[in-house]
């Protein structure tokens, strides 16, 4: 299976190095391959291969988009939105605003009644949009060591098969997946990011993960 990465970011390149290590072949899409970033993770990772936005949509049969909020529509275009049709794309955004935090809690561009995701998948119908990875930190999102306990990746999207690929590498990666519906539920996964990264802002306390409890 071949994993194309929109984005270049610390999140692309632990998620890009997760995907090596799990036997995937992956691309990792970048505005500039010479990035010193860039250069350095394709050092570490001789199996890995850099290249464009659209390189990544090209190569992948499961796309993982990783960019800011605010430039994840562009990156889309940029990649080439009939090159995502009909795959999975695995969307770790959040509208996360360009203002400060106040008392810790990040501000987002979007309300309460709407979610980047809706807007991603309005502007490449044909992609089968999950959202996934966005509540957790970069440290946590392979193989996370939280004394036996597997955190909870909360996950959304419209296509049923997409979300079984989605569990599929997220068990592998040691998580523990709740679907949450359809990809109105993004209006509330979304907003996990805020209330995670508060106690990090406020205490710097950037050691914990999310856990849903069933009775």
């Amino acid at each position: 299976m071949k994993i194309g990465i929109i984005g270049s970011g610390i999140v692309s390149r632990v998620l890009g190095t997760a995907f090596l290590k799990e036997g995937y072949e992956v691309t990792l899409g970048t505005r500039n391959t010479s990035k010193e970033e860039v250069v350095k993770w394709k050092q570490e990772n001789p199996k890995g291969i850099t290249g464009s936005f659209k390189d990544a949509a090209i190569f992948g049969d499961i796309i993982v988009l990783s960019v800011s909020g605010k430039a994840a529509t562009e990156a889309l275009q940029l990649a080439g939105i009939e090159n995502l049709s009909g795959k999975t794309v695995i969307d770790t955004t959040n509208p996360i605003a360009a203002a400060p935090p106040v008392n810790g809690v990040l501000q987002y561009f979007t309300t309460y009644n709407e979610s980047l995701m809706e807007t991603l998948q309005a502007s490449a119908p044909a992609a089968k949009f999950v959202k996934a990875f966005n509540s957790i930190g970069n440290v946590f999102m392979y193989k996370p060591d939280f004394g036996g306990i597997k955190p909870t990746m909360f996950i959304c999207g419209n296509d049923t098969d997409a979300k079984k690929k989605v569990t599929t590498i997220l068990s592998a990666f040691g998580f523990e997946t709740e679907d949450m519906g359809t990809v109105e539920a993004a209006r509330a996964i979304e907003p996990l990011c805020m209330l995670w990264c508060i106690p990090g802002l406020t205490s710097n306390q950037w050691s914990h993960a999310f856990k849903l409890l069933k009775k």
